[in-house]
């Protein structure tokens, strides 16, 4: 077994974080990177520090979740789910929706959502559940604390009324804030929450393995209500979709077969 096996298999013991699932040639040149740019020899040594180092763990950690995210990342894609979407979901459903934000990073996703909903209901009736691996990112979305470029796609009525500037970052409002759950979850381990509306899990996928992607879909399925709606990145299409007894409501929009 080479060394990068071994590395794999302390990991998931030791964080349970299953690296076979990502795609190998991509995490491995990652780490290889990161373990250089922390001065060890290899991947027996880089082990023994994170098994040591508790700074250097969350640091691996936070470079393998690869939080990337803006508020309305993809505009065009938001515009079809508040346009098509949310109207069709509210036709069919008159009880209230669950809203789960899957992979959530530093909250731009989970917040997009409450602000985009806030033009069909008041605050007070908008619950996001936000769920993500880094504990530190989602400790960043609790803080609600962001820069001017993250907020570059955000309509502008947004960014007026719901962030106050502070020196050169903005700060989301408690109001927001308050309406979003954020929890630890572990997309290929954990068990999904049931009975959901709309889920949201965009630019995540990419970096899995075809193996990992069935076992998504197939929980994401199991997790949807007969009505519900599956949100996947610009550039995670899902090919042949019937096959997890999924289909396109629109792009990059997916609802359950029943």
């Amino acid at each position: 077994m080479d060394k990068y096996e071994i590395f794999k298999k302390n990991v998931n013991e030791l964080i349970n974080i299953d690296l076979n699932y990502y795609k190998e040639k991509q995490m491995k040149r990652r780490i290889s990177s990161l373990l250089t740019r922390n001065s060890f020899k290899d991947f027996d040594d880089y082990f023994i520090g994170l098994k040591n180092n508790r700074d250097l763990l969350e640091q691996f950690i936070n470079y393998l979740t690869i939080n990337v995210s803006e508020f309305y990342r993809n505009p065009s894609q938001w515009d079809v789910l508040e346009k098509d979407i949310i109207p069709s979901l509210m036709a069919k459903n008159k009880r209230g929706f669950k809203i789960w934000s899957a992979a959530c990073s530093t909250g731009e996703e989970p917040y997009s959502l409450v602000m985009m909903l806030s033009n069909f209901f008041p605050l007070k009736d908008i619950k996001v559940l936000a769920t993500d691996i880094d504990e530190e990112a989602m400790s960043k979305a609790k803080l609600g604390l962001y820069s001017e470029k993250s907020l570059a796609n955000l309509p502008r009525g947004f960014k007026e009324k719901y962030f106050s500037k502070i020196e050169g970052s903005y700060r989301i409002s408690e109001d927001i804030k308050k309406c979003v759950e954020y929890k630890k979850m572990d997309l290929l381990k954990d068990r999904f929450p049931s009975n959901i509306d709309l889920i949201t899990c965009r630019n995540v996928m990419i970096y899995f393995t075809e193996d990992a992607k069935e076992l998504l879909y197939s929980k994401f399925y199991n997790s949807l209500n007969d009505n519900g709606i599956l949100f996947v990145g610009s550039t995670e299409q899902i090919i042949m979709p019937e096959k997890h007894k999924l289909k396109a409501a629109r792009t990059f929009f997916y609802e359950k077969i029943i």
